[in-house]
């Protein structure tokens, strides 16, 4: 659709893009893609149907036929259903981030979710959180951000994280298994995890929260979006 204004903010998992993208959209009033939590539910729904992640014809079968149904709870938050079962938690968890990375790095999966993400770009405008949204999905996106953040931080938030919601959680393991997914999915062939030529990256390593939310709209004002 033409002449919906789309502003995308990639990075690695745990730079804050999710909660930057949600601001963004809430204070706009526009749509939010959470592309990958389409990623996340596909490998999810590779483990509810018994399909191997390394199968990859089998894994793009389902992709192609991914029933999931996105809604927003009173809180705010975005509930996500596969086969009208809730699967919010699930997809969240170290294994569905690591079932995601692996799962997008097959082509044929990819392919198969681009028009699934086309879908979300509707008036009064888009704003899509991903990996690859300012390079690949929306190329010609009015603003992309590229959000970043050290391994190191990353690995903290995650771990304060995972503790308040009473998991038993390795601080350095965590921090292992977001190296192996940076390198995952910045080598990859398809899509690697690189910013946009005219992207502005954005480093939340030791800034708060609402101080990266305030740069953002700096960038948005600019581009006359407020």
């Amino acid at each position: 659709m033409s002449g919906v204004p789309v502003i995308t903010v990639d990075g690695p998992s745990g730079a804050g893009k999710g909660a930057i993208s949600y601001m963004l959209a809430k204070h706009l009033g526009w749509h939010l893609l959470d592309s990958g939590a389409l990623y996340r539910v596909t490998g999810q729904a590779c483990l509810i149907e018994g399909v191997s992640w390394d199968d990859h014809p089998a894994v793009s079968e389902v992709a192609r036929h991914l029933d999931v149904v996105f809604s927003a709870a009173s809180n705010g938050e975005i509930l996500v259903a596969y086969k009208g079962v809730d699967v919010s938690g699930d997809i969240r968890t170290e294994e569905g981030g690591r079932g995601a990375s692996t799962v997008a790095a097959i082509p044929a999966v990819r392919a198969a979710l681009l028009q699934r993400q086309h879908e979300f770009k509707r008036l009064p405008g888009l704003v899509a959180d991903g990996r690859d949204m300012g390079t690949v999905v929306f190329c010609d996106a009015n603003l992309k951000l590229f959000l970043t953040a050290s391994a190191t931080e990353r690995a903290q938030r995650r771990y304060e994280q995972l503790i308040a919601k009473g998991q038993n959680v390795n601080l350095p393991r965590l921090l292992e298994d977001i190296k192996e997914r940076d390198a995952r999915d910045s080598s990859r062939e398809i899509s690697p995890l690189v910013p946009a030529e005219d992207a502005i990256v954005i480093d939340s390593s030791a800034t708060p929260i609402n101080d990266v939310f305030a740069q953002v709209m700096l960038e948005v004002k600019k581009k006359g979006f407020i």
